[in-house]
């Protein structure tokens, strides 16, 4: 199998619970991975029990997410770690543009708040990212208002703003997303979570250059996802796009 390690690799999307120690276990693991840098989302918004009962039966909750731990993590990184703002979509939008300098890019998520992609505050929150040129990160769910075809009507009302469609769809085997997002040159997948089936068809059918490598660490260790796409020996060129050079181009960087 192809050593993976070939190039570097940017996790796009790990969690910080603002818990003590928690950046120092992930920069841990992160070193133990091998892995170069990280796109960092506050964790802990909701109880994982509560999440799991959302998920299945819907609700919500309007808890601010932990942003300023996310920060303050961040700052002492030099870059290794990149800051994502955690929208509450019950605030109002202002409370993301007046800090939208100090992040990278954005996380809206139906699961946790409940609001759906086709609400009015996501819109306004979405118009914020485009101003300041951010990416908008967010997980789809098989409900009215929150799955893919909602962030395909969404990415084409804001046809300049990068859009990620988080943890390989919905479910673990969503080649029906591929479907949708296929021509939406705008939409990427971010594939933790999904089968390895799923990640090979998103390479063959998106193309590499559409396909982030993420973790959602620490709900599951990016080392059983670097195993999903070790086991599709990529050439070094295509693993290259997926772990790194996708991420720099949404992030607005030049490729190191």
């Amino acid at each position: 199998m192809t050593e993976l390690r070939a190039g570097p690799v940017l996790d796009f999307h790990v969690r910080l619970a603002p818990r003590p120690g928690a950046a120092e276990r992930l920069l841990s693991t992160l070193d133990g991975c091998g892995i170069d840098r990280a796109v960092v989302c506050a964790g802990g918004t909701i109880d994982l029990e509560r999440l799991s009962r959302q998920l299945v039966e819907g609700g919500h909750v309007e808890t601010d997410a932990g942003n300023d731990a996310v920060l303050e993590t961040c700052a002492g990184t030099d870059g290794r770690l990149v800051p994502f703002f955690f929208a509450n979509p019950y605030r109002p939008p202002a409370d993301y543009r007046e800090r939208a300098a100090e992040f990278r890019g954005l996380e809206v998520s139906p699961a946790v708040h409940g609001v759906a992609l086709t609400d009015p505050r996501v819109d306004a929150l979405v118009g914020v990212a485009a101003e300041v040129g951010h990416p908008v990160y967010t997980v789809c769910l098989a409900r009215p208002g929150a799955g893919v075809a909602d962030l395909v009507v969404l990415a084409r009302r804001f046809p300049d703003v990068g859009f990620v469609l988080g943890h390989s769809g919905v479910g673990n085997i969503d080649l029906h997303a591929l479907t949708l997002i296929r021509d939406e040159p705008n939409i990427l997948l971010e594939t933790s979570g999904g089968y390895t089936c799923v990640a090979e068809a998103a390479l063959s059918r998106l193309g590499a250059d559409r396909v982030l490598f993420g973790s959602e660490y620490p709900l599951q260790h990016p080392a059983v996802e670097l195993a999903k796409f070790r086991v599709l020996d990529l050439p070094p060129e295509r693993w290259r796009r997926v772990a790194w050079d996708n991420a720099h181009r949404l992030l607005g960087e030049e490729k190191p």
